[in-house]
């Protein structure tokens, strides 16, 4: 298998440094071929790195005395702030020293710093947060989750692009269903931005299954789902919330009275894995499409196991040459 050393930013997070440390080490336990650049405080990271003597070899500490906070203002951050682990990394990969970046810190942050340390894949405007969500039969990719609230068409079209990409590559699906995410199905519905987005898409080279309602968005009628930033960050923010809610009225039924109680023991397996499968900790994070390597942004709330995710995912990236078929395509 192909070697990878990713630089991995241990300072972002709500449990950093923990989180990402022993994320990090669960990871290389599981790949044998991953090598780690582990950035942050060295005083705060290394207590975390006690009984990782197994994988201690192909793991290297980097000092980044700088931490990049989700209160600083993102591009000015990003500036000033150059021994941070989020600068130190996205210039890591620009220079080849490391194939890929992963860090649960500041999406602005990590937005700003592919923009402007990493670089955008030339012909690409905007790069995209692009999740991977549940649907009826496996997962669909949202693209874009939040980086991009104002869209232009042609955005749009690049999204798409992009999109099918990374479910191509990454996830092996032979030609991916490409959809927008509208109102209602018919070509002539919707706001002006899908209206001229919609002969854009079906000009492009992928496959384009047309729009898509946000009711059908979860019953596997696309592989990837295209939208601006704004609606696409109000889609991914119900439908966790959707899932939190649905899982505790579940639980709170199930324990109602001993039938249900019953039942809920002889269904258990059954709900761990509909609780597999709506978990984010199996994803890990979103990738950063769009820009000049495999960047992946882990959720703010990831434990140690959604940050092994994370990394799996952007190994997983490096691997399929993501961000070369991006290229090439264009």
């Amino acid at each position: 298998m192909q070697a990878v050393n990713l630089f991995v930013d241990a300072m972002g997070g709500d449990y950093a440094p923990e989180a990402a440390v022993k994320g990090s080490i669960l990871a290389l336990r599981a790949d044998p071929d991953l090598r780690i650049s582990l950035a942050g405080v060295l005083g705060a990271v290394e207590p975390f790195l006690t009984g990782a003597d197994d994988v201690r070899e192909r793991i290297e500490l980097i000092d980044a005395p700088e931490i990049i906070s989700n209160h600083d203002a993102p591009a000015l951050a990003i500036r000033q702030k150059k021994q941070s682990s989020i600068v130190m990394g996205m210039l890591s990969v620009r220079e080849g020293e490391t194939d890929g970046f992963v860090s649960a810190g500041s999406t602005g942050a990590i937005l700003v710093g592919g923009m402007l340390r990493l670089g955008r894949i030339r012909g690409i405007e905007r790069p995209a947060l692009a999740p991977l969500l549940p649907s009826g039969k496996g997962s669909f990719l949202l693209i874009d989750c939040g980086a991009n609230v104002d869209c232009k068409p042609e955005y749009l079209r690049q999204f798409g692009l992009m999109g099918n990409a990374y479910m191509e590559k990454f996830m092996r699906i032979e030609k991916p269903r490409v959809g927008l995410a509208n109102i209602g199905d018919e070509a002539e519905k919707g706001n002006a931005l899908v209206k001229e987005t919609f002969p854009l898409m079906q000009a492009s080279s992928f496959h384009f299954v047309g729009n898509v309602e946000a009711r059908y968005i979860p019953a596997d009628m696309a592989d990837v789902i295209v939208c601006d930033g704004f609606d696409g960050n109000l889609i991914l923010k119900y439908t966790e919330g959707i899932a939190s809610t649905l899982m505790g009225m579940i639980k709170r039924e199930l324990m109602a009275d001993w039938r249900s109680k019953l039942g809920a023991m002889l269904a258990k397996p059954a709900f761990g894995r509909v609780r597999k499968a709506m978990s984010y900790e199996e994803v890990g994070g979103a990738p950063l499409l769009g820009v000049a390597g495999a960047v992946v942004k882990a959720h703010g709330n990831s434990k140690d196991y959604a940050f092994a995710s994370a990394i799996r995912q952007a190994t997983g990236m490096v691997r399929a040459q993501v961000a070369q078929t991006i290229m090439s395509q264009l």
